[in-house]
């Protein structure tokens, strides 16, 4: 239930659709409830016409159902007595077709306000996920599987929609048309309804049985969508590898058993919801059943009270009754899936970030001195990646960090835009801990160029200037310039308005790598990270993407991880990192004169 008020609150402030919908739903009741009152009036006008009173006094005011019997009897009459049986009988189908359109008209608009609701809510509930999901940190994301995430973000916020949000109307205005036809059945026959409605609990309870166990069911059938998109986004992802190792038949094979167990559990379901309608429906037929008959004993003993027009209409009221108590428990069913979907989006909506914000940040505005890693430690899970690691970096100055792969390098680079906290020691940036910087400011210090660019599914102009507001082309062309992308750039189909596809897939990886060199110009940081920027390229993108890195690189502090050591020859520090520690450090050539483990990393490459 409270996973339900959660879902309900994102459609808040209540005030622009709850008095408008309540007051367009209780007259859609009223009115619906006079469709089928007017059935008496109309079969008595059809079968027993002599028993019309020929003449009615007209009815004092009162609030009451009485009164409004007794004054549609006078205007009925009234017109039978002066025009005969036809206009009766005109008079009756009219106000029947009035009651019916003012009945229809009332619950469409009602019906517009809870569409605005839920589509409100939905928005709501997507623009929440997504900043969510933009703000995790990087340890969140290493720690579930994107398959699960993607399932959670359609799927579950789909079955939300379908399922929670379009049970509104259900779980709202069906409980007025049983109040309003039970009022009815109470005013027509209060013993006859009162005997009749003791089985409505019975049924009741047979409904919720058999939809207690969709809960459970709906876990594990949401569990394994996504698995399912796991598989399909790997499969996408990895389809170079996938036909490279000829293993199609494999990823087929393992796909094939979580579609099959799927199918299994979502047949369950689907069976037990399916199963609650036309259990509702036969029960609700067996109770009408026993009504009729209860109804014709009492007649046949002259206890009924009622004519048997009269008697229709209440076998009428009393199936309009079962009709919404009928749509709330297969609304309940459908619910039941809808929570487990909100309940999967609520552990993310609540997923706490391991990056804490500083209750009471520092401003950082600019950098003046120096970064420093003091004592640094840091952990994944239980096996430490770095230990005790010291070294500062002067403004202007350019630091290497080199060694093998799984030394720890790139999680160095990853503490300092706190992607990740360190576990011991403290980065400090200008003589203060940068947790105690606010986050963004601390990151608009710095730009980030990876091996592998991160770019998006639009235009070169759109990802240059990616984060960055009130741009001009002119900026965006100089920063492309100094990246040694203008010229490839003004040889695509539309320049910088081409869109590059998917990750920049319609690129090589030496023009992806200098779209991202031009973005990090573009931020112009006082601070750069680069993270083997040029070991994924040929021969000659990487002297184009190395001579915009040296452009780059020029009057800023920069981190450097390199895989090719000839990009790093000129930094003013060369630290080597072998097991999370440092084991060697200095310039180029104090590093080859020492022997050690730089100089035999140069030999591998061919170095000299």
């Amino acid at each position: 239930m409270e996973t339900f008020k959660r879902i309900l609150a994102y459609a808040k402030p209540w005030r622009r659709y709850w008095p408008g919908y309540l007051a367009l739903s209780i007259f859609s009741v009223i009115f619906g409830i006079a469709n089928y009152a007017l059935l008496g009036p109309f079969l008595t006008v059809l079968f027993e016409s002599d028993t019309i009173p020929q003449t009615v006094a007209r009815p004092e005011f009162s609030f009451s159902i009485q009164y409004v019997n007794d004054l549609f009897s006078y205007f009925l009459s009234s017109i039978a007595a002066s025009g005969g049986v036809v206009k009766a009988l005109l008079f009756v189908s009219l106000s029947l077709i009035v009651a019916c359109f003012f009945s229809d008209v009332c619950r469409y608009f009602s019906q517009r306000i809870l569409v605005s609701m839920k589509t409100s809510l939905m928005k709501n509930i997507r623009r929440d996920l997504y900043s969510k999901i933009a703000s995790l940190d990087i340890g969140y994301f290493n720690n579930r599987k994107k398959g699960d995430i993607l399932s959670s973000i359609s799927n579950d916020v789909n079955e939300v929609q379908n399922s929670v949000a379009s049970s509104f109307h259900v779980m709202f205005r069906e409980p007025l048309l049983v109040v309003g036809f039970l009022v009815m059945l109470f005013y027509m026959s209060p013993r006859l309804t009162a005997v009749s409605l003791i089985a409505l609990p019975i049924s009741a309870l047979i409904v919720t049985r058999i939809t207690r166990k969709l809960r459970r069911d709906s876990v594990e059938t949401q569990s394994l969508m996504g698995q399912i998109l796991s598989q399909y986004e790997e499969a996408i992802s990895g389809s170079r590898i996938i036909k490279a190792f000829n293993a199609r038949k494999y990823v087929e094979n393992r796909f094939e058993r979580y579609n099959e167990r799927h199918r299994k559990v979502s047949k369950q379901v689907s069976n037990r919801q399916e199963l609650a309608s036309p259990t509702s429906e036969f029960l609700g037929i067996s109770i009408a059943a026993l009504v009729l008959f209860y109804g014709g004993w009492l007649n046949f003993n002259g206890n009924l009270g009622m004519t048997w027009p009269q008697f229709i209409v209440y076998i009428g009221f009393y199936w309009k009754v079962l009709e919404p108590a009928k749509a709330m428990a297969n609304s309940f069913a459908a619910v039941q899936k809808g929570i487990v979907s909100g309940e999967r989006i609520f552990e993310i909506l609540d997923a706490s970030s391991d990056i804490k914000e500083d209750p009471d940040p520092l401003p950082l505005t600019s950098f003046r001195h120096s970064i420093e890693y003091r004592n640094v430690s840091f952990r994944y899970t239980d096996e430490p990646v770095l230990k005790e690691i010291s070294f500062i970096i002067p403004k202007g100055k350019m630091v290497a960090i080199v060694g093998p792969s799984g030394a720890g390098k790139s999680t160095l680079d990853d503490l300092l835009p706190r992607f990740w906290d360190v576990t011991g020691g403290s980065i400090e940036l200008d003589g203060v801990d940068i947790r105690r910087y606010k986050i963004t400011d601390l990151i608009s210090q710095m730009g980030i160029v990876t091996q592998e660019p991160i770019l998006f599914n639009d235009s070169i102009a759109n990802n240059i200037s990616f984060g960055m507001e009130n741009v001009t082309q002119e900026q965006i062309e100089d920063a492309a310039k100094i990246a040694n992308a203008h010229e490839f750039i003004l040889q695509t189909e539309q320049g910088y308005q081409t869109n590059i596809g998917d990750r920049g897939t319609k690129l090589s990886g030496g023009q992806r790598q200098r779209i991202a060199i031009a973005r990090a110009v573009l931020k112009n940081p006082p601070i750069l990270i680069l993270d083997e920027a040029t070991s994924a390229l040929d021969t000659e993108s990487e002297r184009l993407v190395q001579e915009a890195l040296s452009n780059l690189m020029k009057y800023r502090t920069s981190l450097v991880i390199a895989h090719r050591l000839s990009t790093i020859r000129h930094a003013d520090e060369i630290i080597v990192l072998q097991n999370g520690i440092i084991v060697e450090r200095g310039d180029h050539d104090t590093l080859i004169n020492n022997h050690g483990l730089y100089s035999h990393l140069c030999e591998l490459q061919a170095f000299t």
